[in-house]
């Protein structure tokens, strides 16, 4: 069997160490003679995995005390209506930075259950091209907390820094991030957040896991009528587990900590990588006359890379060729067309290197 390069947005790559420590583990799970499938999520067995994969999570990330890491199901897209009936039940106006299409999801979910919602800073008009500023957030009198997308993955566009959440007359509210499509490619400085939540499928494990960190002093803000499952206290005191969890994507999002913990050395070393590999693609392109990308280049996203051809009308064939070489799952999101190329922390240097040699190739041919 040959493995592919996969430049898929989601569900993405998984590192291939992982899929054969899970393939060895499949039929019987450290002598227990059980899959981990088949493991009751209550077991002594299972609660072990869920209780390492969290140690493991909070050491990567350095995640605080005050913290709750909670597991969910439903994907990120949950979250979008999960956030506003955990934050606002205590008044005030969620308040949003719109930088791309989940960004704006994000904001229409809350105005779909009638909890209004403000636009603090908006890139639509300018394409979403580049992020706004510090200084350009406009939150209202009323914010009770800001909300932005670190990594909007279909447009390629991420923040270069991490705003402050501060209102008018200068209280700061807790700032809430997607991070979906960028957690666990670097370090960063979870103090800063009063919520980051995250969809499994990209840097964390398979779909169909959400990752969901608290503060402990934000459990207490929720509305007063809401689904239990729906509450992050509930969530909380019950150890992710007031019904059944997913726990196959559970036990896999466990290896890929561990992965990145003692194979790869941690997220400073991740961060080296997925640099370099960002680096490799962007001076394919911008030393070509052949493929651009739109994205100023202090807020080009590290792990989602689109570009397009010259030529709209070669789309096609680079796609068939790229696929015929093991270059998979190129194209671009069909909102927007062209190439994207995901390079989340599964995908090797290796792969990069096949991309850009293939995009020269194309060129020198067909341009």
């Amino acid at each position: 069997m040959t493995r592919q390069y996969n430049f898929c947005a989601g569900p993405a790559a998984l590192p291939t160490a992982v899929l054969e420590r899970a393939q060895a583990e499949m039929l019987d799970y450290r002598g227990y003679g059980l899959s981990t499938m088949e493991m009751s999520h209550r077991s002594a067995e299972f609660v072990a995995i869920a209780e390492r994969a969290e140690a493991d999570l909070r050491a990567l990330l350095g995640v605080p005390d005050n913290y709750k890491v909670l597991f969910f199901q439903g994907g990120a897209s949950l979250q979008f209506s999960m956030l506003p009936m955990n934050l606002l039940g205590r008044g005030g106006r969620a308040n949003f930075v719109q930088t791309g299409i989940w960004s704006k999801k994000a904001l229409a979910e809350v105005q779909n259950l009638g909890l209004g919602g403000h636009v603090a800073a908006s890139t639509e008009t300018s394409g979403n091209i580049a992020v706004p500023r510090q200084q350009e957030l406009d939150l209202s009198d009323d914010a009770a907390y800001l909300h932005y997308a670190a990594n909007e993955t279909i447009g390629g566009l991420a923040f270069d820094y991490t705003p402050r959440a501060r209102r008018p007359d200068g209280a700061e509210v807790p700032l809430v991030c997607d991070m979906s499509s960028s957690i666990l490619s670097g370090p960063i400085d979870v103090s800063q957040f009063g919520v980051i939540y995250a969809g499994a499928q990209k840097n964390i494990g398979p779909a169909g896991l959400t990752l969901v960190l608290v503060r402990d002093d934000l459990l207490d803000q929720a509305q007063a009528v809401m689904p239990t499952l729906f509450s992050y206290s509930a969530m909380a005191k019950a150890g992710s587990m007031i019904n059944t969890p997913p726990t196959y994507a559970w036990y896999l999002a466990g290896l890929v900590f561990d992965w990145l913990k003692n194979d790869v050395g941690g997220l400073e070393a991740m961060d080296a990588i997925n640099q370099r590999k960002a680096d490799k693609l962007y001076a394919a392109i911008d030393q070509s006359d052949f493929y651009s990308n739109p994205i100023t280049s202090l807020n080009r996203s590290r792990m989602n890379v689109p570009f397009t051809l010259a030529d709209a009308r070669l789309d096609g064939e680079f796609l068939r060729e790229a696929d015929a070489a093991g270059l998979l799952n190129l194209k671009g999101h069909r909102s927007v067309g062209g190439m994207r190329a995901s390079l989340y922390n599964a995908v090797p240097e290796a792969a990069v290197d096949a991309l850009t040699a293939f995009m020269a190739d194309f060129e020198q041919r067909k341009g």
